[in-house]
């Protein structure tokens, strides 16, 4: 059986910069109404970065929700309609100062659809050149290569506590074993 919610009507509570939050009502399968609340967001890319040598390319940057420097691969927001696999591209340069002779479609991942319509899109970069870096004016980070065994253990051990970065490598390290 499908399961489905019919939305009846939706109010905008918030129009942000990055954000668009709204409340709809909705009509639950057994007839009964309820109120969704909704985060729209245009979505973002996630690159797991590899070096010959089997280091991966991460970036400390603060971040201000949690008050603390996090160690995160590469990643930034889409601009709204904008090709997945070129805004990685576009990020990856601009946060590393690194180009990618491969660039691989990983995969997308959900990270809060319990009330956010945010898509991740993840790829996978080798064959890395270096390039220019060219942050935002409002950005701030640092560049670390870690070797992808430390860094799989820093997710193991809760290190790296991003999601889209422990979603990343260990896909990464499950498909390495399968010979993926």
């Amino acid at each position: 059986m499908q399961h489905l919610e019919e939305q009846l009507e939706s109010q905008t509570l918030y129009d942000g910069k990055i954000i668009r939050v709204v409340r709809d009502r909705v009509r639950l399968e057994n007839g009964r109404e309820a109120f969704r609340e909704v985060v729209h967001h245009p979505g973002g890319v996630c690159v797991l970065a590899l070096t010959e040598q089997q280091e991966v390319l991460l970036v400390r940057q603060f971040r201000y929700p949690y008050g603390e420097e996090l160690l995160e691969l590469p990643a930034g927001k889409r601009e709204p309609g904008e090709d997945p696999r070129l805004c990685g591209i576009r990020e990856l340069e601009e946060e590393t100062g690194y180009q990618a002779g491969e660039f691989l479609d990983f995969g997308r991942l959900y990270p809060t659809p319990g009330y956010c319509g945010e898509i991740i899109y993840l790829f996978l970069a080798r064959d890395l050149r270096p390039s220019r870096q060219h942050l935002d004016e409002d950005e701030f980070l640092d560049v670390v290569k870690l070797p992808l065994s430390e860094a799989l253990a820093m997710v193991l051990d809760g290190r790296l506590p991003d999601a889209k970065t422990q979603i990343a490598l260990l896909k990464y390290a499950a498909l390495s074993s399968q010979g993926k």
